[in-house]
């Protein structure tokens, strides 16, 4: 009397203390005696362990043996609360015996244990849930038995189940293992959401959950796909009833519900028997071999019509002549399937292992005031490869004496038959692609691993140009900014000079140069003006036409000796030395570099008395006029067909000092008839 949930399954079991998890009575016992196939072993694997020790084991105690009956032996004794047993306890042969007793105690909530063979070696229990695991993917094996009444979970597939929910009861809920067989799952955790559905599936019944962090799924076949009652690709024709319901309401209208309304989720009445007892059913031809895996059903959703099948049996047939009733594998009893609490919501069972068959039977066991439903089968393709033709010798003539020889190869032959169909409904076949020729699939494979390494190996490329062209780019931009290019070296220069115009001696030039440390510090240099100083190599200011390009000077003049440095000193206080700013502007072609001399017809305009200094149009850096030195200025004229007389600028309008800040107010250009050639003093 102090068994408490048992499931022994062939290969696994889950079993536990009576009114687990709460403390078991006192002076109770049970013996549990497991077997699996012979040549294997148990392994047993504690869920919870609590059991009073307050007299050392005397009175309370789980005993495990090796082996069953008197010829038995202990393996080991349990007791203590929250004892934590340490791996799996593991049987010599494929035999064990636990006994659980429970004396006088206060407290306690007694075991549960999980078995199975020794080949299983991820076995876990029914009480492992998903937050006891910290990989983002696993596989386990559940023992059968995990359908437990003091377990919960919560959410559905494909959504997926809080990280809560036991893994075992959640598999068994989703269809992926059997709780009469157990079997592998493999979990995948994600994210959690916030909110997880409840529904009834395989005898499960699953709750509404609030948000958790985490939640798993669970990976399989694939092989659950609608096979077509919904989306209307079973035709009417195909589908058949045992009887149909027709009546007459209140107004006189006649209702049919006909076996081409059982459609879930359509519109409308369902198909309703005429006859409510165990001998109607529904039937869908699937018109070829299906693989069938699941059924959904509902009632008749109509809220007038409170009419639903809370249980039935499955049949299944090749020929819809000889039907098979649907048992779990290792049993000997029709399997009965839970059905609808309501006729609303949609509750799903599943095959373990799935169906292979074309006819496919409904048969109602239990209801609620009339049989109704509504239903969607699960499932996917089911293709075998075709077994080879088997070519026999041609019989030789026969004797009388060759009655034997008939009948061994009647035998042979029904052997053979049996066999294929054996494999054709127990054989799960590797589904490939038969429309490709093996050789086209070696191309394929080929093809599928070289274009990606091309891919690769091109990327890496493009990849390797566009970098080293960035990288020449900032080298570039990385020189100094007065630093000379590659280009404008000496050498360069010494062979481009060959193309170039010989100077004279009379316009030996002397350049301006700056030292780079101190071009923002330029001011005012005590010096004469540009007009006094003996003429630059920057281009002379074009008097009129166009120039050769030949004659044309360029305003770079390269370093031909050492290259000067950024820590020059200044060369306002070392005029003698040659500083040179490699970065002039170059002049433009047509343009001059002096400001154009004003051209007028000045013939009514009083002559301007000589002596008169004039003012250069060049104005210093900053606010201090520079001093003027020498009479006159060397000015240029442009010649113009309508005037032969050279102009000069006008003097500035009053006498200004050498400290005046004003700006300079010039005249109107004055015509001379005497030359203005005069040597600067």
């Amino acid at each position: 009397d102090g068994c408490g949930h048992t499931v022994l399954g062939p290969e696994s079991g889950t079993l536990a203390s009576i009114n687990y998890p709460q403390t078991s009575p006192n002076s109770t016992v049970c013996e549990w005696e497991i077997r699996v196939k012979p040549g294997q072993r148990v392994q047993l694997k504690f869920g919870d362990f609590d059991i009073d020790d307050s007299d050392s084991c005397h009175s309370s105690y789980l005993r495990v043996h090796n082996g069953i009956g008197p010829t038995r032996t202990e393996i080991g004794k349990y007791c203590g609360f929250g004892f934590q047993v340490d791996g799996l306890i593991t049987s010599k042969s494929n035999e064990v015996t636990v006994q659980f007793m429970s004396g006088t105690h206060t407290s306690g909530r007694g075991f549960l244990a999980a078995y199975s063979t020794t080949d299983k070696s991820d076995l876990i229990t029914c009480l492992d849930n998903a937050s006891h695991f910290s990989e983002p993917e696993f596989n386990k094996y559940c023992p059968a038995g995990c359908v437990i009444p003091f377990a919960d979970i919560s959410g559905t597939i494909p959504h997926g189940y809080r990280d809560s929910s036991s893994l075992c009861m959640a598999g068994v809920h989703a269809g992926v293992v059997s709780n009469t067989l157990g079997g592998q799952i493999n979990v995948v955790i994600s994210k959690g959401i916030p909110y997880y559905e409840g529904s009834l599936a395989n005898n499960v019944t699953s709750k509404v959950g609030p948000l958790s962090t985490s939640l798993f799924t669970f990976k399989t076949s694939g092989c659950y796909g609608t096979l077509g009652m919904e989306s209307g690709v079973i035709p009417d024709s195909q589908i058949t009833a045992s009887s149909i319901l027709e009546w007459s309401d209140q107004t006189g209208q006649v209702n049919i519900w006909k076996p081409e309304n059982a459609r879930l989720k359509r519109v409308g009445p369902p198909w309703a028997a005429f006859i409510s007892d165990e001998h109607q059913w529904l039937q869908i031809d699937l018109n070829k071999e299906k693989r069938i895996t699941g059924i959904i059903t509902t009632g008749s959703t109509l809220a007038e019509y409170y009419y639903y099948v809370s249980s039935y049996r499955i049949l299944y047939s090749d020929d819809a002549q000889k039907w098979t009733v649907y048992r779990e594998p290792g049993t000997d009893k029709d399997k009965v399937f839970q059905g609808n609490t309501e006729l609303y919501q949609e509750v799903r069972n599943n095959f373990i292992p799935p169906i292979i068959a074309r006819f496919f039977r409904i048969n109602p066991l239990k209801w609620h005031q009339k049989i109704a439903m509504k239903v969607e089968l699960l499932g996917c393709q089911f293709s075998i490869g075709r077994a080879p033709k088997i070519t026999m010798p041609p019989p030789p003539p026969r004797n009388k004496n060759d009655n034997k020889n008939d009948d061994l190869s009647d035998d042979l032959i029904h052997s053979v038959k049996t066999s294929l169909q054996t494999d054709k409904t127990t054989f799960t076949p590797e589904i490939k692609n038969t429309t490709v020729t093996p050789s086209v699939t070696k191309d394929v494979a080929l093809a599928a691993v070289l274009v990606p390494v091309l891919v690769m190996v091109f990327t890496t490329l493009i990849l390797i140009l566009v970098c080293a062209w960035h990288w020449r780019n900032r080298k570039k931009k990385s020189e100094g900014t007065y630093d000379l290019p590659y280009w404008d070296r000496a050498g360069w220069w010494k062979g481009m000079k060959q193309f170039l115009p010989t100077k004279s001696a009379e316009h030996e030039e002397t350049p301006v140069r700056y030292s780079s440390s101190e071009i923002s510090h330029l001011r005012p240099r005590e010096v004469p003006t540009m007009l006094q100083t003996e003429s630059a190599e920057y281009a002379q200011p074009l008097v009129g036409g166009m120039v050769g390009t030949l004659h044309q000077r360029s305003t770079f003049k390269p370093e031909e000796g050492k290259e000067a440095s950024y820590a020059d000193l200044d060369p306002y206080n070392s005029p003698i030395q040659e500083v040179y700013h490699a970065y002039a502007e170059p002049l433009p072609i047509t343009g001059p570099e002096y400001a154009t001399p004003i051209i007028m017809d000045m013939s009514s305009h009083p002559s301007t008395p000589l002596g008169v200094p004039s003012i250069s149009t060049f104005k210093a850096a900053g606010n201090q006029v520079p001093p003027l030195v020498g009479t006159y200025n060397k000015l240029l004229s442009r010649t113009d067909s309508a005037s032969s007389a050279q102009a000069l600028y006008d003097t500035p309008k009053g006498q200004l000092g050498p400290g005046a800040t004003d700006e300079l107010v010039y005249q109107v250009p004055q015509s001379v008839t005497h030359s203005t050639g005069n040597k600067d003093e």
